[in-house]
C-alpha cells in the first residue's frame, strides 16, 4: 500500500464502536478512526493482542475505551455498547467486523456448531445496530459497515457455515439500510478478499497458496488491513453520504 491516508474531517469526534478490534482488520479500523480524531470504543475476547491495540491508540493520544466481550452473548454485547456510550457519547458509527473463518468439514457439522458459527459471524451483526440505532436516531445521522467476505462468491469450500453467514450479510445490509434510511442512517457492506493478517499467515498461508493467491488478483500484491480501513474510512464519513445498501469487494481483482 502506498500514499499518505486521507483526512476526513466529519470523523473528528464522533464515537465508532468496532467489534472484534483487537486483531488483524479490525486493529487496522480502530487505530485508523483514532488518527482521524474519533472517539474509539471496541471489543474483542483477547485481551493480549487488544492491549497491544490500546498501547498504539495510547501512542496516538486517542480517546478509547476497550472492554473484553463475547459477540455471542447477546447480553454482554448490549452491555458493552452501553459501556461505550457511557464512556465517550452516544455512537453514531458501528464497524461490524468481528467474525471467525475456521475451517470445517461439511460432514462434521453438528446443529450446536451451525448455531454457534452464526452467532459469531452474522447474529451479533444485526443486534449490534439494533442497540446503537437509538443514538443514530437521535442524531439523525449513522453510518454501519457490516464485513461479509469475498470467500462464498469465489465458492470456497471447506468452511460452508462461515460463507452461508457472510453471504448473508448482504440481505442483513440491504434490509437494514431500507428500515434506516428514513432517519438518515446510511449501512453498507464490505468483502474483503484474503488480507494477510498475523492469523491468515500463520494457518493457512504458504508459498504455494500465496502463488496461487497472485495468479488470481489482478494486482500482484498481498492485501493487509489498511487496505480495508481506508474504505471504512471513506464510508463512514460525510463524502460517501449518498451511499447506502451497497456491498464493496476489496480484493485486488480477484473476483
Amino acid at each position: 500500500m502506498t500514499g499518505a491516508e486521507a483526512v476526513y474531517p466529519s470523523l473528528a469526534n464522533r464515537t465508532v464502536f468496532v467489534t472484534g478490534g483487537g486483531s488483524g482488520i479490525g486493529a487496522s479500523v480502530v487505530t485508523a478512526f483514532a488518527r482521524q480524531k474519533s472517539k474509539v470504543a471496541f471489543i474483542d475476547v483477547d485481551e493480549p493482542a487488544s492491549a497491544l491495540v490500546q498501547g498504539a491508540l495510547a501512542s496516538l493520544g486517542a480517546n478509547y475505551y476497550f472492554e473484553r466481550c463475547d459477540v455471542r452473548d447477546t447480553g454482554a454485547l448490549r452491555r458493552s455498547i452501553e459501556n461505550a456510550r457511557q464512556a465517550l457519547g452516544p455512537i453514531t458509527i458501528l464497524v461490524n467486523n468481528a467474525a471467525r473463518d475456521d475451517r470445517h468439514a461439511s460432514e462434521d457439522v453438528t446443529p450446536e456448531y451451525w448455531d454457534e458459527r452464526f452467532a459469531v459471524n452474522l447474529k451479533h451483526q444485526f443486534f449490534a445496530a439494533q442497540a446503537v440505532l437509538p443514538d443514530m436516531k437521535a442524531a439523525t445521522w449513522g453510518s454501519i459497515i457490516n464485513f461479509g467476505s469475498s470467500s462464498w462468491m469465489v465458492g470456497q469450500g471447506g468452511m460452508v457455515a462461515y460463507t452461508a453467514c457472510k453471504s448473508a450479510v448482504l440481505g442483513l445490509t440491504r434490509s437494514l439500510a431500507r428500515d434506516f434510511g428514513p432517519y438518515n442512517i446510511r449501512v453498507n457492506a464490505i468483502a474483503p478478499g484474503w488480507i494477510l493478517t498475523e492469523r491468515q499467515r500463520k494457518l493457512w498461508l504458504n508459498d504455494e497458496t500465496y502463488a496461487r493467491l497472485m495468479d488470481a488478483q489482478c494486482l500482484k500484491r498481498g492485501l493487509e488491513g489498511d487496505d480495508i480501513a481506508r474504505v471504512v474510512l471513506f464510508l463512514a464519513s460525510d463524502e460517501a453520504g449518498a451511499i447506502t445498501s451497497q456491498h464493496y469487494v476489496v480484493d485486488a481483482g480477484r473476483l
